[in-house]
């Protein structure tokens, strides 16, 4: 299964996509805020959003699987 992870450490602010939709390589699937910056975080594949493992407002690490794509 591929996934999308997150690049930094921080607070998820926006979540681009919902469990079905179809991405691909450099789609945004979600912003993360990390020291007051937004930093968009994209899909390096294509595929369906299987699992989205994340919502706005969690905080993440940096590696945390985000979304899992099918």
């Amino acid at each position: 299964m591929k996934t999308v992870c997150a690049t930094v450490s921080g607070k998820v602010v926006q979540c681009s996509v919902r469990e079905g939709d179809e991405v691909g390589p450099g789609d945004e699937v979600l912003k993360i805020e990390s020291m007051k910056m937004e930093i968009p975080v994209e899909s390096e594949a294509s595929g369906r959003v299987a699992r989205l493992l994340v919502q706005e407002g969690d905080d993440v690490q940096e590696g945390q699987v985000l979304v899992e794509l099918g």
